[in-house]
Protein backbone atom coordinates (compact mmCIF):
# COMPACT_ATOMS: atom_id res chain seq x y z
CA UNK A 1 0.00 0.00 0.00
CA UNK A 2 1.37 3.38 -0.94
CA UNK A 3 1.83 5.80 1.94
CA UNK A 4 -0.38 8.87 2.03
CA UNK A 5 0.21 12.27 3.58
CA UNK A 6 -2.28 11.46 6.34
CA UNK A 7 -0.81 8.03 7.03
CA UNK A 8 3.04 8.21 6.84
CA UNK A 9 5.14 5.06 6.67
CA UNK A 10 6.32 3.63 10.00
CA UNK A 11 9.99 2.80 9.91
CA UNK A 12 11.86 0.24 12.05
CA UNK A 13 8.74 -1.80 12.95
CA UNK A 14 6.09 -3.96 11.37
CA UNK A 15 2.67 -2.63 10.52
CA UNK A 16 1.25 -4.89 13.24
CA UNK A 17 3.45 -3.18 15.84
CA UNK A 18 2.39 0.21 14.55
CA UNK A 19 -1.27 -0.68 14.73
CA UNK A 20 -0.83 -2.08 18.24
CA UNK A 21 0.92 1.08 19.38
CA UNK A 22 -1.79 3.19 17.76
CA UNK A 23 -4.51 1.29 19.58
CA UNK A 24 -2.66 1.41 22.91
CA UNK A 25 -1.97 5.12 22.49
CA UNK A 26 -5.58 5.91 21.58
CA UNK A 27 -6.78 4.06 24.67
CA UNK A 28 -4.10 5.75 26.74
CA UNK A 29 -4.86 9.31 25.70
CA UNK A 30 -8.61 8.75 26.03
CA UNK A 31 -8.19 7.29 29.51
CA UNK A 32 -5.60 9.82 30.67
CA UNK A 33 -7.55 12.90 29.79
CA UNK A 34 -10.85 11.48 30.96
CA UNK A 35 -9.33 10.87 34.40
CA UNK A 36 -7.71 14.32 34.48
CA UNK A 37 -11.00 16.00 33.63
CA UNK A 38 -9.98 16.84 30.02
CA UNK A 39 -12.09 14.93 27.45
CA UNK A 40 -10.99 14.87 23.86
CA UNK A 41 -14.58 14.65 22.62
CA UNK A 42 -18.00 14.94 24.22
CA UNK A 43 -19.97 11.71 24.64
CA UNK A 44 -23.69 12.16 25.16
CA UNK A 45 -25.32 9.52 27.37
CA UNK A 46 -28.96 8.68 27.68
CA UNK A 47 -30.40 10.93 30.48
CA UNK A 48 -32.73 8.19 31.67
CA UNK A 49 -29.84 5.76 31.93
CA UNK A 50 -27.77 8.32 33.84
CA UNK A 51 -30.62 8.91 36.30
CA UNK A 52 -31.13 5.18 36.84
CA UNK A 53 -27.42 4.74 37.51
CA UNK A 54 -27.09 7.78 39.76
CA UNK A 55 -30.10 6.96 41.99
CA UNK A 56 -28.60 3.88 43.74
CA UNK A 57 -25.32 5.73 44.18
CA UNK A 58 -27.13 8.68 45.78
CA UNK A 59 -29.03 6.40 48.14
CA UNK A 60 -25.81 4.60 49.09
CA UNK A 61 -24.07 7.92 49.74
CA UNK A 62 -26.93 9.11 51.97
CA UNK A 63 -26.83 5.84 53.90
CA UNK A 64 -23.08 6.22 54.43
CA UNK A 65 -23.53 9.82 55.63
CA UNK A 66 -26.31 8.73 58.00
CA UNK A 67 -24.17 5.94 59.43
CA UNK A 68 -21.24 8.35 59.88
CA UNK A 69 -23.54 10.75 61.77
CA UNK A 70 -24.78 7.94 64.00
CA UNK A 71 -21.20 6.88 64.70
CA UNK A 72 -20.35 10.45 65.71
CA UNK A 73 -23.36 10.57 68.02
CA UNK A 74 -22.35 7.28 69.64
CA UNK A 75 -18.79 8.55 70.05
CA UNK A 76 -20.03 11.80 71.61
CA UNK A 77 -22.28 9.93 74.05
CA UNK A 78 -19.42 7.64 75.04
CA UNK A 79 -17.14 10.64 75.55
CA UNK A 80 -19.73 12.36 77.77
CA UNK A 81 -20.02 9.26 79.95
CA UNK A 82 -16.25 9.05 80.20
CA UNK A 83 -16.02 12.73 81.14
CA UNK A 84 -18.61 12.31 83.88
CA UNK A 85 -16.59 9.44 85.31
CA UNK A 86 -13.35 11.46 85.14
CA UNK A 87 -14.92 14.46 86.88
CA UNK A 88 -16.48 12.25 89.52
CA UNK A 89 -13.05 10.68 90.16
CA UNK A 90 -11.51 14.12 90.62
CA UNK A 91 -14.03 14.95 93.33
CA UNK A 92 -12.90 17.89 95.45
CA UNK A 93 -9.22 17.52 94.57
CA UNK A 94 -8.40 20.98 93.20
CA UNK A 95 -4.86 20.04 92.22
CA UNK A 96 -6.03 17.15 90.01
CA UNK A 97 -8.58 19.37 88.30
CA UNK A 98 -5.98 22.08 87.67
CA UNK A 99 -3.48 19.56 86.34
CA UNK A 100 -6.02 18.13 83.89
CA UNK A 101 -7.11 21.60 82.77
CA UNK A 102 -3.55 22.65 81.99
CA UNK A 103 -2.72 19.35 80.30
CA UNK A 104 -5.81 19.31 78.05
CA UNK A 105 -5.41 23.01 77.22
CA UNK A 106 -1.82 22.30 76.12
CA UNK A 107 -3.04 19.39 73.97
CA UNK A 108 -5.66 21.63 72.34
CA UNK A 109 -3.06 24.23 71.44
CA UNK A 110 -0.70 21.55 70.10
CA UNK A 111 -3.42 20.18 67.82
CA UNK A 112 -4.31 23.72 66.73
CA UNK A 113 -0.68 24.18 65.69
CA UNK A 114 -0.70 20.90 63.73
CA UNK A 115 -3.88 21.94 61.94
CA UNK A 116 -2.39 25.32 61.02
CA UNK A 117 0.74 23.60 59.70
CA UNK A 118 -1.28 21.08 57.66
CA UNK A 119 -3.42 23.80 56.12
CA UNK A 120 -0.27 25.75 55.23
CA UNK A 121 1.19 22.67 53.51
CA UNK A 122 -2.04 22.01 51.59
CA UNK A 123 -2.34 25.48 50.07
CA UNK A 124 0.63 25.19 47.64
CA UNK A 125 -0.29 21.57 46.83
CA UNK A 126 -3.86 22.55 45.90
CA UNK A 127 -2.54 25.46 43.84
CA UNK A 128 -0.13 23.25 41.91
CA UNK A 129 -2.84 20.66 41.24
CA UNK A 130 -5.06 23.38 39.76
CA UNK A 131 -2.17 24.55 37.58
CA UNK A 132 -1.58 21.05 36.19
CA UNK A 133 -5.28 20.50 35.54
CA UNK A 134 -5.45 23.87 33.78
CA UNK A 135 -2.42 22.95 31.66
CA UNK A 136 -4.01 19.66 30.61
CA UNK A 137 -7.27 21.41 29.80
CA UNK A 138 -5.50 24.03 27.67
CA UNK A 139 -4.05 21.22 25.52
CA UNK A 140 -7.46 19.85 24.59
CA UNK A 141 -7.05 20.76 20.92
CA UNK A 142 -3.64 19.07 20.78
CA UNK A 143 -5.08 15.88 22.27
CA UNK A 144 -7.91 15.86 19.71
CA UNK A 145 -5.32 16.21 16.94
CA UNK A 146 -3.19 13.34 18.28
CA UNK A 147 -6.23 11.10 18.79
CA UNK A 148 -7.38 11.76 15.25
CA UNK A 149 -3.97 10.80 13.87
CA UNK A 150 -3.89 7.61 15.94
CA UNK A 151 -7.41 6.69 14.85
CA UNK A 152 -6.41 6.95 11.22
CA UNK A 153 -3.32 4.85 11.91
CA UNK A 154 -5.26 2.21 13.78
CA UNK A 155 -8.36 2.32 11.49
CA UNK A 156 -10.65 1.91 14.49
CA UNK A 157 -12.44 4.09 17.03
CA UNK A 158 -10.67 4.24 20.41
CA UNK A 159 -12.54 2.40 23.17
CA UNK A 160 -13.99 4.64 25.86
CA UNK A 161 -12.09 3.85 29.05
CA UNK A 162 -11.98 5.60 32.40
CA UNK A 163 -8.96 4.65 34.45
CA UNK A 164 -7.05 6.09 37.39
CA UNK A 165 -4.19 8.54 36.72
CA UNK A 166 -1.83 5.85 38.04
CA UNK A 167 -3.02 3.45 35.31
CA UNK A 168 -2.75 6.14 32.66
CA UNK A 169 0.77 6.97 33.83
CA UNK A 170 1.85 3.33 33.57
CA UNK A 171 0.39 3.12 30.07
CA UNK A 172 2.18 6.30 29.10
CA UNK A 173 5.49 4.88 30.23
CA UNK A 174 4.81 1.82 28.06
CA UNK A 175 3.95 4.11 25.15
CA UNK A 176 7.23 5.96 25.60
CA UNK A 177 9.13 2.68 25.21
CA UNK A 178 7.20 2.09 22.01
CA UNK A 179 7.85 5.67 20.93
CA UNK A 180 10.41 4.57 18.37
CA UNK A 181 7.47 3.25 16.32
CA UNK A 182 5.93 6.69 16.05
CA UNK A 183 8.74 9.16 16.87
CA UNK A 184 6.60 12.26 16.39
CA UNK A 185 4.41 11.24 19.39
CA UNK A 186 7.27 10.58 21.77
CA UNK A 187 7.75 14.19 22.95
CA UNK A 188 4.03 14.61 23.53
CA UNK A 189 3.87 11.34 25.46
CA UNK A 190 6.83 12.35 27.63
CA UNK A 191 5.27 15.75 28.40
CA UNK A 192 1.95 14.16 29.34
CA UNK A 193 3.72 11.50 31.42
CA UNK A 194 5.54 14.19 33.36
CA UNK A 195 2.31 16.07 34.10
CA UNK A 196 0.46 12.90 35.06
CA UNK A 197 3.31 11.72 37.29
CA UNK A 198 3.24 15.02 39.15
CA UNK A 199 -0.56 14.92 39.34
CA UNK A 200 -0.47 11.40 40.82
CA UNK A 201 2.16 12.43 43.38
CA UNK A 202 0.19 15.56 44.28
CA UNK A 203 -3.01 13.58 44.75
CA UNK A 204 -1.25 11.17 47.08
CA UNK A 205 0.33 14.02 49.07
CA UNK A 206 -2.95 15.92 49.27
CA UNK A 207 -4.80 12.77 50.33
CA UNK A 208 -2.30 12.06 53.10
CA UNK A 209 -2.41 15.65 54.34
CA UNK A 210 -6.21 15.69 54.34
CA UNK A 211 -6.33 12.40 56.25
CA UNK A 212 -4.01 13.81 58.92
CA UNK A 213 -5.98 17.05 58.98
CA UNK A 214 -9.25 15.19 59.45
CA UNK A 215 -7.80 13.09 62.29
CA UNK A 216 -6.45 16.22 64.00
CA UNK A 217 -9.81 17.98 63.68
CA UNK A 218 -11.55 15.00 65.25
CA UNK A 219 -9.06 15.02 68.11
CA UNK A 220 -9.44 18.78 68.54
CA UNK A 221 -13.20 18.42 68.78
CA UNK A 222 -12.90 15.71 71.44
CA UNK A 223 -10.27 17.65 73.40
CA UNK A 224 -12.38 20.81 73.29
CA UNK A 225 -15.37 18.86 74.60
CA UNK A 226 -13.28 17.44 77.44
CA UNK A 227 -11.82 20.87 78.21
CA UNK A 228 -15.25 22.51 78.27
CA UNK A 229 -16.48 19.94 80.79
CA UNK A 230 -13.45 20.50 83.04
CA UNK A 231 -13.81 24.30 82.80
CA UNK A 232 -17.49 24.04 83.76
CA UNK A 233 -16.55 21.90 86.75
CA UNK A 234 -13.85 24.39 87.79
CA UNK A 235 -16.27 27.30 87.61
CA UNK A 236 -18.99 25.36 89.43
CA UNK A 237 -16.63 24.77 92.33
CA UNK A 238 -15.54 28.40 92.18
CA UNK A 239 -19.19 29.46 92.40
CA UNK A 240 -19.74 27.22 95.40
CA UNK A 241 -16.78 28.81 97.16
CA UNK A 242 -17.81 32.38 96.21
CA UNK A 243 -21.57 32.61 96.67
CA UNK A 244 -21.80 36.23 95.50
CA UNK A 245 -19.97 35.84 92.18
CA UNK A 246 -23.00 36.81 90.11
CA UNK A 247 -23.54 39.96 92.15
CA UNK A 248 -19.86 40.82 91.96
CA UNK A 249 -19.88 40.37 88.18
CA UNK A 250 -22.82 42.71 87.76
CA UNK A 251 -21.18 45.30 90.01
CA UNK A 252 -17.94 45.06 88.02
CA UNK A 253 -19.82 45.97 84.82
CA UNK A 254 -21.37 48.99 86.52
CA UNK A 255 -18.00 50.17 87.82
CA UNK A 256 -16.34 49.64 84.41
CA UNK A 257 -18.70 52.21 82.87
CA UNK A 258 -17.51 54.84 85.32
CA UNK A 259 -13.92 54.92 83.97
CA UNK A 260 -12.41 55.68 80.58
CA UNK A 261 -8.91 54.18 80.77
CA UNK A 262 -7.40 50.80 81.50
CA UNK A 263 -5.44 52.19 84.43
CA UNK A 264 -8.62 53.71 85.80
CA UNK A 265 -10.36 50.36 85.42
CA UNK A 266 -7.62 48.51 87.30
CA UNK A 267 -7.70 51.04 90.15
CA UNK A 268 -11.50 51.02 90.33
CA UNK A 269 -11.69 47.24 90.45
CA UNK A 270 -8.98 46.77 93.07
CA UNK A 271 -10.37 49.50 95.31
CA UNK A 272 -14.15 49.23 94.98
CA UNK A 273 -14.85 45.60 94.14
CA UNK A 274 -14.56 43.18 97.02
CA UNK A 275 -13.32 40.14 95.05
CA UNK A 276 -10.80 42.18 93.02
CA UNK A 277 -9.60 43.98 96.16
CA UNK A 278 -9.11 40.62 97.84
CA UNK A 279 -7.09 39.41 94.84
CA UNK A 280 -4.96 42.58 94.84
CA UNK A 281 -4.31 42.23 98.57
CA UNK A 282 -3.21 38.62 98.09
CA UNK A 283 -0.89 39.71 95.28
CA UNK A 284 0.77 42.35 97.44
CA UNK A 285 1.09 40.12 100.53
CA UNK A 286 2.33 36.88 99.01
CA UNK A 287 5.91 38.12 98.77
CA UNK A 288 8.58 37.28 96.23
CA UNK A 289 8.88 33.59 95.30
CA UNK A 290 12.21 32.00 96.14
CA UNK A 291 15.13 31.79 93.73
CA UNK A 292 17.47 28.87 93.11
CA UNK A 293 21.08 29.90 92.41
CA UNK A 294 19.88 33.34 91.37
CA UNK A 295 17.42 31.84 88.86
CA UNK A 296 13.63 31.52 89.11
CA UNK A 297 12.50 28.25 90.64
CA UNK A 298 10.41 26.93 87.72
CA UNK A 299 9.98 23.66 89.58
CA UNK A 300 7.27 25.36 91.62
CA UNK A 301 5.12 25.49 88.48
CA UNK A 302 4.70 21.73 88.74
CA UNK A 303 2.55 22.17 91.85
CA UNK A 304 -1.05 22.44 90.56
CA UNK A 305 -2.35 23.12 94.08
CA UNK A 306 -0.48 26.42 94.51
CA UNK A 307 -2.42 29.53 95.50
CA UNK A 308 0.24 32.14 94.69
CA UNK A 309 2.74 32.65 91.83
CA UNK A 310 5.53 30.08 91.72
CA UNK A 311 7.81 32.48 89.84
CA UNK A 312 8.07 36.23 90.40
CA UNK A 313 6.87 37.98 87.26
CA UNK A 314 9.97 40.19 87.12
CA UNK A 315 12.15 37.03 87.10
CA UNK A 316 10.18 35.27 84.35
CA UNK A 317 11.80 37.04 81.41
CA UNK A 318 12.38 34.68 78.50
CA UNK A 319 10.09 32.03 79.99
CA UNK A 320 6.49 32.92 79.13
CA UNK A 321 4.43 31.39 76.33
CA UNK A 322 2.13 33.53 74.22
CA UNK A 323 -1.49 33.15 75.39
CA UNK A 324 -2.74 31.89 72.01
CA UNK A 325 -1.47 30.37 68.78
CA UNK A 326 -1.30 33.05 66.14
CA UNK A 327 0.67 35.41 63.93
CA UNK A 328 1.95 38.68 65.35
CA UNK A 329 0.49 41.58 63.36
CA UNK A 330 1.34 44.51 65.66
CA UNK A 331 4.39 45.13 67.83
CA UNK A 332 4.86 47.15 71.01
CA UNK A 333 5.89 50.70 70.13
CA UNK A 334 4.74 50.46 66.52
CA UNK A 335 2.21 52.80 64.95
CA UNK A 336 -1.35 52.28 66.14
CA UNK A 337 -2.73 53.80 62.95
CA UNK A 338 -4.09 56.83 64.79
CA UNK A 339 -0.94 58.85 65.31
CA UNK A 340 0.06 57.06 68.50
CA UNK A 341 2.22 54.09 69.48
CA UNK A 342 1.08 50.56 70.31
CA UNK A 343 1.10 49.80 74.04
CA UNK A 344 0.99 46.05 73.54
CA UNK A 345 1.11 43.36 70.84
CA UNK A 346 -1.63 41.85 68.66
CA UNK A 347 -1.88 38.27 67.39
CA UNK A 348 -4.14 37.13 64.55
CA UNK A 349 -5.63 33.75 65.52
CA UNK A 350 -7.91 30.96 64.38
CA UNK A 351 -11.62 31.29 65.10
CA UNK A 352 -12.38 29.58 68.40
CA UNK A 353 -8.69 29.29 69.36
CA UNK A 354 -7.88 28.41 72.97
CA UNK A 355 -6.52 31.22 75.17
CA UNK A 356 -4.38 30.30 78.19
CA UNK A 357 -2.68 32.37 80.87
CA UNK A 358 0.97 33.24 80.21
CA UNK A 359 1.66 33.47 83.96
CA UNK A 360 0.22 32.87 87.42
CA UNK A 361 -2.02 35.63 88.67
CA UNK A 362 -5.28 36.84 90.21
CA UNK A 363 -8.20 37.90 88.04
CA UNK A 364 -9.10 41.52 88.84
CA UNK A 365 -11.40 42.05 85.85
CA UNK A 366 -13.23 39.77 83.40
CA UNK A 367 -15.82 41.21 81.08
CA UNK A 368 -16.50 43.73 78.31
CA UNK A 369 -14.78 47.11 78.43
CA UNK A 370 -15.08 50.04 76.03
CA UNK A 371 -13.43 49.40 72.65
CA UNK A 372 -11.50 46.33 73.87
CA UNK A 373 -14.34 43.83 73.62
CA UNK A 374 -13.97 41.07 76.20
CA UNK A 375 -11.12 42.02 78.56
CA UNK A 376 -9.24 39.96 81.14
CA UNK A 377 -6.87 41.61 83.64
CA UNK A 378 -4.51 39.57 85.83
CA UNK A 379 -2.58 40.91 88.82
CA UNK A 380 0.72 39.01 88.53
CA UNK A 381 2.17 40.48 91.75
CA UNK A 382 5.05 42.90 92.24
CA UNK A 383 3.11 45.77 90.65
CA UNK A 384 2.68 43.90 87.33
CA UNK A 385 -0.60 43.47 85.47
CA UNK A 386 -1.28 41.43 82.34
CA UNK A 387 -4.16 42.58 80.11
CA UNK A 388 -5.63 40.28 77.45
CA UNK A 389 -8.44 41.52 75.17
CA UNK A 390 -10.40 40.52 72.09
CA UNK A 391 -11.68 37.08 73.14
CA UNK A 392 -15.12 35.79 72.26
CA UNK A 393 -15.79 34.30 75.71
CA UNK A 394 -14.03 34.44 79.10
CA UNK A 395 -14.32 31.40 81.39
CA UNK A 396 -12.92 32.70 84.71
CA UNK A 397 -14.30 34.98 87.40
CA UNK A 398 -13.02 38.06 89.19
CA UNK A 399 -11.00 37.14 92.28
CA UNK A 400 -9.99 33.74 90.92
CA UNK A 401 -6.32 32.66 91.04
CA UNK A 402 -5.23 31.09 87.76
CA UNK A 403 -2.12 29.09 86.92
CA UNK A 404 0.33 29.36 84.05
CA UNK A 405 -1.10 27.57 81.01
CA UNK A 406 -4.62 27.36 82.44
CA UNK A 407 -7.48 27.87 79.93
CA UNK A 408 -9.22 31.20 80.57
CA UNK A 409 -10.99 32.12 77.32
CA UNK A 410 -11.69 31.25 73.70
CA UNK A 411 -11.51 33.44 70.63
CA UNK A 412 -14.61 34.39 68.67
CA UNK A 413 -15.01 34.37 64.89
CA UNK A 414 -14.15 38.03 64.24
CA UNK A 415 -12.02 40.75 65.81
CA UNK A 416 -13.55 42.40 68.88
CA UNK A 417 -10.99 45.18 69.44
CA UNK A 418 -12.05 48.47 67.80
CA UNK A 419 -8.55 49.51 66.71
CA UNK A 420 -8.09 46.16 64.96
CA UNK A 421 -11.52 46.35 63.33
CA UNK A 422 -10.54 49.73 61.93
CA UNK A 423 -7.57 48.04 60.25
CA UNK A 424 -9.98 45.64 58.43
CA UNK A 425 -8.68 42.49 60.11
CA UNK A 426 -10.45 39.48 58.60
CA UNK A 427 -9.91 37.10 61.54
CA UNK A 428 -9.98 37.16 65.36
CA UNK A 429 -7.18 39.16 66.98
CA UNK A 430 -5.90 38.90 70.56
CA UNK A 431 -4.40 42.00 72.17
CA UNK A 432 -1.85 41.58 75.01
CA UNK A 433 -0.47 44.34 77.21
CA UNK A 434 1.92 44.24 80.20
CA UNK A 435 1.90 47.03 82.80
CA UNK A 436 4.25 47.86 85.66
CA UNK A 437 2.83 50.22 88.30
CA UNK A 438 0.25 51.40 85.78
CA UNK A 439 2.64 52.07 82.89
CA UNK A 440 2.62 49.92 79.72
CA UNK A 441 5.94 48.11 79.20
CA UNK A 442 7.45 46.13 76.33
CA UNK A 443 6.39 42.49 76.78
CA UNK A 444 9.06 41.27 74.34
CA UNK A 445 11.70 40.30 76.95
CA UNK A 446 9.22 37.99 78.72
CA UNK A 447 8.35 35.74 75.76
CA UNK A 448 10.23 32.47 75.36
CA UNK A 449 12.43 32.27 72.25
CA UNK A 450 11.34 28.71 71.44
CA UNK A 451 8.96 25.98 72.59
CA UNK A 452 11.48 24.23 74.81
CA UNK A 453 12.01 27.34 76.95
CA UNK A 454 8.34 28.01 77.73
CA UNK A 455 7.28 27.45 81.31
CA UNK A 456 4.45 24.99 81.84
CA UNK A 457 2.13 24.51 84.75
Amino acid sequence: MQPTRNNPPLQGASRGDALSFARVSVMLFSASFASAGVSASAQVADPASQTATALPDTIKQREQELEATRAQQRSAAELQQKLKAEIAAIGQDRSKLNAQLIDIAAQVRTVETRIDDAEARLRPLDTREKQIRSSLDSRRAEVVEVLAALQRAGRRTPPALLVRPEDALQSLRTAILLGAVVPELRARAESLAKDLAELVALRKAIGSERDRLSADRDKLRDDQTRLAALVDERQRKQSEAEKDLETEGARALVLSKQVDSLQGLIGKMEQDLKSAAKAAAAASQQGTPGMADGKPNVGGLKNPARLSPAVAFASAKGLLALPVNGVKIREFGGSDGAGGAEKGISLATRAGAQVTTPCDGWVVYAGPFRSYGQLLILNAGGGYHVLIAGMGRISVNIGQFVLTGEPVATMGTTSQVASILAANASQPVLYIEFRKDGTPIDPGPWWAANEGEKVRG
